[in-house]
């Protein structure tokens, strides 16, 4: 009987080792050359089947079993942000202008060291592990593009499961929950064409800032009168701008601003109820408009027979009273897509500790031993999807 906890903990070094390496050469989306070398390097080091340049920069590895059987994918996000780093490490982002503060070099770690644990265990295995290694999940989006070019395929994904270093999550936790874990999450940008003039004339102008004011209430409003208040929706105009001096009516005013949900009628539904309040209100006002509607992620809803198996993983991993049902996140991911198109799970790793800052903050670090816990659930994931 394989002893995956000593296992794992007799490949800490080289797993910590891959993190440094990665947290050193952070690149931001679709520009992760280096990132890409060194994940490909590695896999070929294992002697997987790998394929590069996928989505321009993702990578996959094939692990085959000698036995056939389904097919398990194993993803993890490559990119990093463009934030300054400020941790002080020694280890620290060699890149100017760029860091990993989201956690995705401690995704890489832990699916790079489960490919090398589960290599040397591949004969306990029926069926293949496609590790999946994915750009820009920061914007604009890899998963999309990998599927488009068949990355699902080749074999057929059966199962997928990945996870997130979470700060909520307290360190030593895992986090598991079925059904909408993380929001669909848009974009929307407007210009308002008024006609501008004197602060004294309002009659001979058309203010294109009171038109804007009118649709961001309007937005509000729809929200909390036009949907099910039981279902979780969320629209922020994050930015808007309009005038230059006290004495002039605006002429034209710019807004951009987000949406989010978990549930995808919702989700679909977002573009024609924005335009139909948009459109609405410049006509009202005689004022025109431009309308830019992004859909970006579709909500990350984890399927009901994963999540048990990623729980019972979880549980053998650190004991049942440490794994959680974490709460909901308006946070997208676009892991969403992967779990679209296969049976999958995607998970929350807790590293929250006293003093621990949120994702995306310049100073953002953790406990390393907290991959260990991670690449041991994926393992005993495997183990028991393909044993």
């Amino acid at each position: 009987m394989i002893d995956i906890k000593k296992l794992v903990q007799d490949h800490r070094d080289l797993i910590i080792r891959i993190r440094h390496d990665l947290h050193r050469i952070p690149e931001p989306a679709y520009t992760e050359q280096k990132t890409s070398a060194y994940i490909a390097e590695h896999l070929k080091t294992e002697k997987l089947e790998v394929k590069t340049g996928i989505a321009k920069t993702g990578v996959t590895g094939l692990l085959k079993s000698k036995k056939t059987g389904k097919t398990l994918m194993i993803r993890s996000d490559i990119d990093a942000l463009p934030v300054q780093e400020e941790t002080g490490l020694p280890f620290k982002s060699t890149h100017d202008g760029a860091m990993h503060a989201c956690g995705h070099d401690g995704h890489m770690a832990m699916v790079l060291g489960t490919v090398t644990i589960l290599n040397k265990i591949k004969d306990n295995l029926k069926g293949t592990v496609k590790f999946v290694f994915q750009p820009a999940e920061e914007g604009p989006g890899g998963a999309k593009p990998m599927i488009a070019e068949g990355v699902m395929e080749n074999p057929k994904v059966d199962y997928s499961i990945g996870c997130h270093l979470w700060p909520t999550v307290p360190e030593g936790h895992i986090g598991v929950k079925s059904g909408p874990l993380m929001a669909a999450m848009d974009r929307f940008d407007i210009k308002i064409i008024g006609k501008g003039g004197h602060g004294a004339m309002p009659h001979l102008c058309i203010d294109a800032l009171e038109v804007g004011t009118q649709i961001i209430n309007a937005f509000q409003r729809m929200v909390s009168r036009h949907i099910n208040p039981l279902k979780p929706a969320v629209v922020t105009v994050g930015s808007f701008h309009a005038g230059t001096t006290f004495n002039v009516i605006a002429g034209e005013a710019r807004m951009s601003g987000t949406t989010r949900t978990f549930d995808r009628d919702i989700w679909k539904s977002w573009p024609e109820r924005m335009e139909k309040i948009v459109r609405g209100v410049c006509e009202s006002m005689n004022a025109e408009y431009e309308l830019n509607y992004s859909q970006g992620y579709p909500p990350t809803i984890n399927d009901d027979f994963m999540s048990g198996i990623v729980k019972e993983c979880a549980e053998e991993t650190v004991g049942q009273k440490q794994v959680i049902e974490p709460e909901p996140t308006m946070g997208g991911e676009d892991m969403a897509f992967f779990l679209e198109k296969s049976k999958g799970c995607y998970f929350f790793l807790g590293v929250g500790r006293e003093g621990s800052v949120s994702l995306h903050n310049p100073k953002f670090d953790f406990n390393e031993d907290v991959l260990l816990t991670g690449v041991e659930t994926y393992i005993r994931c495997a183990l028991k999807l393909l044993g």
